[in-house]
């Protein structure tokens, strides 16, 4: 039987009703956008003008840093737009194409941190053959394939979404175009889907993250083998990737594992992959990391010093000017 879809907009409730509430809200995550994008902004001009940029795992992070950027631009300008409007209607394309981009951008993101768990792998248990095996043209190679497995799980899902029938009520109780509340809303029976939208989001998740934690397990391992000096510093970097890790992998399986049914409060949790890890993302790479300190300070210091001897120069040339003229 053909599939009808009579719904051409959805009404997002949002994350609360309370007005005073959604002020504060406002507010709150208006400063932090402000900061991811500042953050993650200061971390991709950083490594690309600097010596940075030709270490695989600076590269691998300057990517990140640009997925934070893309994927929380998908997701909360309109949250911030919401909290502050009387009318949070989104048409069907376009929650289609917020899906989509969402899903996109958040794949990439989650294999790129799978490829720097595997160079701190290699840079660690195997440094003999680190320049040989992480060379550029396989970091490419493995940031393409990031795009490439995470464009077929978004496309999956979108066509899966829109082979459902829409005929009924439109009332998304979240505050973004996920596939999850999306199917409280289909009025057909859903189960078979339901276990789709578990293994291609839930079961992805939760390999991807045990994948993670046993890599991260055996490079602490291995570090025994090494003097104090390089376990101190492998230690600094591989915690902070374990941070991130954390802060992205954990609310997204406890997000996406649980069936659709589940009432899990999945909406305020979705906060933490979504904004909350693209913020901090960045003062984890900067505050434990001496190089990036170091790259920082030199560039941005040499940047204002700059300016200030261009400004000088200008002003210096202005008052000969007027000299001139007098």
């Amino acid at each position: 039987m053909e599939n009808q879809n009579n719904v051409t907009e959805f009404i997002l409730l949002g994350l609360f009703m309370n007005k005073e509430i959604k002020i504060i809200c406002f507010t709150f995550f208006l400063l932090c956008y402000f900061a991811i994008f500042l953050g993650n902004f200061i971390i991709f001009i950083t490594i690309t003008c600097s010596h940075l940029i030709q270490q695989p795992m600076y590269y691998f992070l300057c990517h990140l840093a640009l997925m934070d950027l893309a994927y929380t631009s998908t997701i909360v300008p309109r949250l911030i737009r919401d909290l502050a409007a009387k009318s949070k209607i989104i048409s069907f394309n376009c929650c289609m194409i917020q899906l989509f981009s969402a899903h996109l951008l958040g794949g990439v993101e989650m294999f790129i941190l799978v490829s720097m768990a595997f160079d701190r792998y290699i840079a660690i248990c195997k440094p003999l053959h680190y320049t040989v095996l992480m060379n550029r043209l396989r970091c490419n190679m493995l940031i393409l394939m990031a795009w490439a497995v995470a464009f077929w799980h978004s496309i999956a899902q979108l066509l899966m979404v829109l082979s459902l029938p829409f005929c009924g009520p439109n009332q998304i109780d979240h505050y973004i175009c996920d596939v999850k509340p999306l199917l409280k809303l289909v009025c057909t029976n859903t189960h078979v889907v339901s276990i789709l939208v578990i293994a291609n989001n839930g079961m992805v998740c939760l390999v991807t993250f045990l994948v993670l934690v046993a890599s991260y397990i055996v490079i602490l391992y291995n570090l025994r083998k090494h003097s104090v000096e390089g376990r101190h510093k492998a230690l600094s970097t591989c915690s902070s990737h374990i941070m991130v890790v954390v802060l992205f992998f954990v609310p997204c399986v406890y997000t996406y594992v649980p069936p659709p049914s589940a009432n899990n409060n999945e909406k305020e949790f979705s906060v933490l992959y979504t904004v909350i890890a693209p913020m901090l993302n960045p003062l984890i790479y900067t505050l434990r990391n001496t190089e990036m300190k170091n790259a920082m300070r030199k560039l941005w210091t040499s940047k204002i010093f700059s300016e200030l001897n261009v400004f000088n120069l200008r002003k210096d040339g202005g008052r000969k000017n007027d000299r001139k003229n007098s």
